[in-house]
């Protein structure tokens, strides 16, 4: 495992209310970080920002890929919009799925995106959905499925670029416990299992349970952190993507 993301005294505040406070933070590959905290914490801000999608007032996010390294505060738009379509995927907590298109199509396309050929990322958004163990709903519109059933295609939607990091906004938060668990394993196997890192915002003790880490947040700081970081390792790394 190597260090993948590394932040360093992040701030942010809107208008005059603090929402990260000096965040420090590391996350490695093959690793799971669960972010919990009451509302106002500034759980999402801090994921956020870990993504490219908000800048801070302050601090650094350096992600590390092969021999070079980005700091995401000082890119510019169009490369930190590159970054979130080839090295980050999402899952939030309603998917935000397209509802005009049918399964396949919302899978296939971050491919498509890409400039992928849409025969090749056809094939491959099957080949996820398979893996979730719902290739027969490739041809369903969103709203024909379940909420579980819908997570998954978000699920497959994140992972289609292969991406290094899957940030998962409250992902399990409109599903039942035995639903949120299932939902829970399958994002789990397709990350962590796979060598990428998860970085999960959630209210659900359970689903940071499943987690290698949990950090526990309020008023912007971090005042609580339990399990091991996973340990860096020197090495040959991926390339800047």
């Amino acid at each position: 495992m190597r260090t993948l993301i590394e932040a360093r005294g992040l701030t942010k505040t809107f208008g005059a209310t603090p929402a990260l406070r000096g965040v420090d933070l590391d996350v490695s590959t093959g690793e799971s970080v669960a972010v919990m905290g009451p509302s106002g914490s500034g759980k999402t801000t801090l994921l956020h920002v870990l993504a490219g999608i908000t800048r801070p007032d302050a601090g650094t996010v350096r992600l590390h890929r092969g021999a070079g390294v980005v700091d995401l505060g000082a890119a510019g738009e169009k490369r930190r919009s590159e970054l979130r379509r080839t090295s980050f995927g999402f899952v939030f907590q309603q998917g935000l799925l397209v509802p005009e298109l049918t399964v396949l199509e919302n899978v296939a396309l971050p491919l498509l995106l890409n400039g992928v050929a849409r025969t090749d990322a056809a094939a491959e958004a099957l080949r996820l959905l398979a893996s979730l163990g719902i290739g027969e709903t490739g041809e369903r519109r969103v709203g024909e499925l379940s909420g579980g059933q819908q997570q998954r295609v978000a699920i497959a939607r994140a992972q289609a670029v292969r991406p290094a990091v899957v940030f998962a906004d409250e992902p399990t938060g409109a599903l039942d416990s035995v639903t949120s668990g299932e939902v829970m394993t399958a994002l789990l196997a397709s990350t962590v299992n796979s060598g990428r890192a998860l970085i999960v915002v959630t209210h659900d003790e359970a689903v940071a349970a499943r987690c290698g880490r949990v950090l526990r947040m309020r008023d912007g700081m971090v005042v609580a952190e339990s399990g091991a970081p996973a340990p860096a390792a020197a090495g040959e790394q991926e390339p800047v993507r």
